[in-house]
């Protein structure tokens, strides 16, 4: 696709020893893709999304920032669709929604459903970020941008994503949302759970306090 539309791109893979084989997957695409293309970058240990971010920003060198989940959870399609959202008006980060317009989400259980929409409503409530999804993280940003509002996050796990937005709309940054559909992974286990959600819930009452 990108190749396709004369773009320069690359595709970096932080994995932090994932038990399904994510990185045997990434080696295959270096093969067929190039190094200078898809570029693995591994950890040891359950290091939390928000320094993955961190790591793979590091060695990131475009413009842009798309960051998706790597087991097709986040399908393709979507990408253009969200670079044009970001061409209409400049926008600063182009975050896709899984509860507006005709977004979704597949293979979910009921329980599941809840939990995410009950966090979502929880942190609009309090926090009114100005966006439908907090949890996804689905999104492109200005790689600018996207250092900026790191350097002022302080979560690293499940409530990485809501900061991120919450300290976006603080810092006066232009967001933009395209609806998308989330498909649950096929391999692998979700790492939701308990510790997950009461982590989520006290970053809620911090950003409150603080932002």
């Amino acid at each position: 696709m990108f190749t396709e539309q004369k773009l320069d791109w690359e595709v970096l893979i932080v994995d932090d020893g994932s038990p399904d084989g994510t990185q045997d997957v990434a080696k295959q695409l270096i093969k067929a893709y190039g190094a200078n293309h898809i570029k693995l970058h591994t950890r040891t240990g359950k290091l939390g999304l928000g320094t993955a971010y961190v790591h793979g920003l590091q060695f990131a060198t475009g413009n842009f920032v798309i960051i998706m989940d790597a087991d097709f959870s986040h399908h393709p399609k979507f990408l253009p669709i969200m670079i044009a959202k970001q061409k209409e008006a400049n926008y600063d980060i182009v975050t896709g929604t899984r509860y507006a317009g005709d977004g979704g989400v597949f293979g979910w259980d009921l329980k599941r459903k809840l939990v995410s929409r009950g966090a979502n409503l929880v942190a609009d409530t309090i926090l009114q970020p100005g966006v439908s999804d907090l949890t996804g993280s689905f999104r492109l940003y200005k790689k600018s941008v996207l250092q900026q509002v790191i350097e002022k996050t302080e979560s690293k796990g499940y409530s990485f994503q809501m900061e991120m937005m919450v300290r976006a709309k603080a810092m006066g940054f232009k967001v933009a949302e395209v609806p998308i559909s989330f498909v649950d992974r096929v391999y692998g286990e979700s790492k939701l759970g308990g510790e997950e959600i009461v982590e989520y819930l006290k970053g809620v009452g911090r950003l409150w306090l603080k932002v």
